[in-house]
C-alpha cells in the first residue's frame, strides 16, 4: 500500500489570453481525485473535467478487484479453475505488471492481493507473528502463478485462492490515459491527480510551470522541495505513518510480497518521469527494495528522477530534481 504526500501549488486562475483555469475534487477508484483543467472558457474546461472522471469509471469497470463482475474480478473468482478473456488493454496492463515483477525479482507483485493481513500497523500488535504464521501469509502470492496467453488474450491463475490487485499501478495509468485524452482533444494544460499519482501537461495560466511541493515526511507541514514539471508524473511511497517496531527495529506497512516481512529502510520514494502508471511500480519497488537496492534499480532508467528518504532521515536525490538538502527531521 501506498501513502502519498504532495502538496500541488497553483497560482492565479485568470490571465488577459482568456485562459480559465478550473479544478474539481471526486472520489474515484475509492480514493479522492483532483482534476485541473485549464482551456479557454470554462464550459470547455468542465466538460473535459467530466470526460476525465468517465475515462477513469471506464477503467475502473474493468480492472477494480471490489467489483465482481469487472474483468479482473472475474479473474479472481476463477483462479484455479480457467483462464478468463480479457480486453487489450487489461491484458497489455498485466504484461507490464508481470515485467515490472520480473526486473525486481518479485518486489513488485500485482498477486498481492492474495496476502493475509497478519501485520496489525493499528496500534494492537504486541508481538510479531511467528515465521511460520508469515511464510504461510503469502503462499497464494507469486507473479510466475499468473499465466498469460496473448494468442487469446487470456490470463489465468494457477492457484486457487489467487488474486490480483491494481492498486499499485491503475490510479497511475487512468491519469495517464485521462492526459493522453486531453492532449488529443486540444486541451494544453492541467493536472490530472489520482489519490498521489499525478500527471501534468502545459502550464498554468500565467504561463508558468506547474510546481509539485514535496512534503516532510517527519513533518508533514513543512516542504523539503518544489519541483517544476511542465509534462510528466510524480508519484511519492510512504511508509512512515503505519508501522511497528520490534526489538527496535522499525517495520513499516508495506509488505514485501515475496517474503511477507515488512519493507524496513526507507521512509518514502518520490519518482518523476514521463508516466504515472510506471512511476507508481517504480515508487512501490523501491520502498521493499531498500535503500541500496533501490537506487540502483532506478538508475536503469534516465528518464526517471527520484527523491528517497531513509528511516534515518537521510535524503538521497537525482541530480534533475536539484534538491540541495542531505537529510530531514
Amino acid at each position: 500500500m501506498k501513502k502519498v504526500f504532495l502538496l500541488l501549488l497553483l497560482f492565479p486562475i485568470f490571465i488577459s489570453h482568456a485562459q480559465v483555469l478550473r479544478k474539481r475534487t471526486t472520489k474515484l477508484m475509492g480514493s479522492k481525485w483532483q482534476i485541473t483543467i485549464v482551456a479557454k472558457d470554462s464550459i470547455t474546461a468542465e466538460q473535459n473535467i467530466d470526460t476525465c472522471i468517465t475515462e477513469v469509471t471506464r477503467i475502473e469497470n474493468l480492472i477494480s478487484d471490489w467489483r465482481s463482475y469487472s474483468q479482473v474480478g472475474q479473474l479472481n473468482t476463477n483462479a484455479g479453475i480457467q483462464p478468463i478473456k480479457v480486453d487489450k488493454e487489461v491484458f497489455q496492463l498485466f504484461q507490464r505488471a508481470l515485467h515490472l515483477s520480473k526486473i525486481t525479482n518479485g518486489a513488485f507483485d500485482i498477486s498481492f492481493a492474495a496476502m493475509d493481513r497478519i501485520w496489525k500497523f493499528d496500534g494492537s500488535m504486541t508481538a510479531m507473528p511467528t515465521p511460520e504464521a508469515i511464510k504461510k501469509s503469502v503462499e497464494k502470492v507469486g507473479y510466475k502463478n499468473i499465466i498469460l496467453d496473448s494468442a487469446n488474450s487470456t490470463v489465468f491463475l494457477k492457484l486457487k485462492g489467487m488474486k490480483v490487485g491494481f492498486g499499485a499501478l491503475g490510479e497511475g495509468y487512468a491519469a495517464d490515459r485521462c492526459r493522453a485524452m486531453m492532449l488529443a482533444r486540444g486541451i494544453k494544460a492541467g493536472i490530472v491527480n489520482g489519490s498521489g499519482d499525478m500527471s501534468t501537461w502545459g502550464k498554468q495560466p500565467d504561463g508558468s510551470d506547474w510546481s509539485i511541493g514535496i512534503t516532510n515526511p517527519f513533518k508533514e507541514d513543512t516542504i523539503i522541495a518544489v519541483v517544476s514539471l511542465k509534462q510528466g508524473s510524480v508519484v511519492t511511497s510512504g511508509s512512515y505513518e503505519k508501522f511497528v517496531v520490534f526489538n527496535g527495529k522499525r517495520y513499516a506497512h508495506i509488505i514485501n510480497p515475496a517474503t511477507g516481512y515488512p519493507a524496513t529502510g526507507l521512509c518514502s520514494a518520490t519518482i518523476f518521469g514521463p508516466s504515472a502508471e510506471r512511476a507508481n511500480g517504480f515508487s512501490t519497488s523501491m520502498m521493499v527494495l531498500g535503500e541500496e537496492a533501490a537506487l540502483k534499480f532506478i538508475k536503469q532508467f534516465p528518464a526517471y528522477r527520484y527523491i528517497i528518504i531513509t528511516d534515518k532521515g537521510k535524503v538521497i536525490a537525482s541530480k534533475g530534481v536539484g534538491l540541495k538538502k542531505s537529510r530531514v527531521k
